[in-house]
């Protein structure tokens, strides 16, 4: 991953602030991958996505990530650290293709895909199902339907078949879908990065989404705002442009700064 220069990160975060969370998570990880078709990106697994914006978040920040939560159960707040670089690395190993038999699942012989992403197959009691994994902007369109369970079933289902007949999403049944879930989790893990802590107060377990899209934003907004006061305090004493004080590195940018101060 290419490191994004200040004045790209400055246009990322200026572009975001009109844009709804779905859309700043979209900026980012078109920064996150330059080398992905903008329109590609929505529909990759939603785990890649998850992996490519920590890799983003360490390039960009480092490893060590601050969490806080308050514990569930006593509400005491909790602090803790994270390693972006391990997320990042346990998140890229998603398996593209998982084929799930009768009785046990198994690493299918390369990649499928139904028209833009990997699939999983699963054949249970005469079914035979292939299912793509599901990409963020399935997971948007889906959350707008009445029934959006069903609604993503039937987005992603690329073929089903019962006993050598074509059957639609909606005769799919219980046990079949259930099925099809649990591929999909096996096939890609980091779609769902949830957290389980225990409280040291009160010893109890707390569970929480880790949305690092939304985690990664915040940390850019607070950068992009201290940046642009640089930027602001540099350009009063001494003149300068814009494109003149981002083009300096973070080290010289901080020394002429503490020089400011001296005067």
């Amino acid at each position: 991953m290419a490191i994004t220069g200040a004045a790209e990160l400055l246009a990322t975060w200026e572009a975001g602030l009109a844009e709804a969370p779905n859309g700043r998570a979209l900026l980012l990880h078109r920064t996150a991958r330059p080398d992905v078709d903008a329109a590609r990106l929505p529909v990759l697994p939603v785990g890649e996505r998850e992996a490519d914006l920590f890799a983003l978040r360490r390039a960009l920040f480092g490893e060590r990530m601050q969490v806080r939560l308050a514990c569930s159960a006593c509400r005491e707040d909790m602090e803790f650290d994270l390693d972006a670089g391990e997320f990042a690395r346990s998140l890229g190993g998603w398996g593209g293709s998982v084929d799930e038999g009768d009785s046990s699942a198994g690493s299918a012989g390369g990649s499928g895909s139904a028209g833009s992403g990997p699939v999983v197959r699963v054949r249970q009691d005469g079914w035979d199902v292939e299912f793509r994994l599901p990409g963020v902007a399935d997971l948007t369109a889906a959350a707008r339907a009445a029934d959006p369970r069903a609604a993503l079933l039937a987005r992603c289902l690329v073929s089903a078949v019962r006993d050598g007949a074509a059957v639609g999403a909606g005769d799919l049944p219980v046990p079949v879908q259930r099925r099809i879930a649990e591929a999909v989790e096996a096939a890609d893990p980091g779609a769902d990065v949830t957290l389980n802590v225990a409280c040291p107060e009160c010893g109890e377990a707390t569970r929480a989404e880790l949305d690092i899209a939304s985690y990664l934003w915040t940390e850019l907004d607070a950068w992009a705002r201290d940046l642009l006061l640089d930027v602001h305090l540099l350009a009063t004493s001494y003149g300068w442009s814009e494109p003149e004080i981002l083009a300096l590195s973070p080290l010289r940018r901080r020394y002429y700064l503490e020089l400011c101060a001296d005067v």
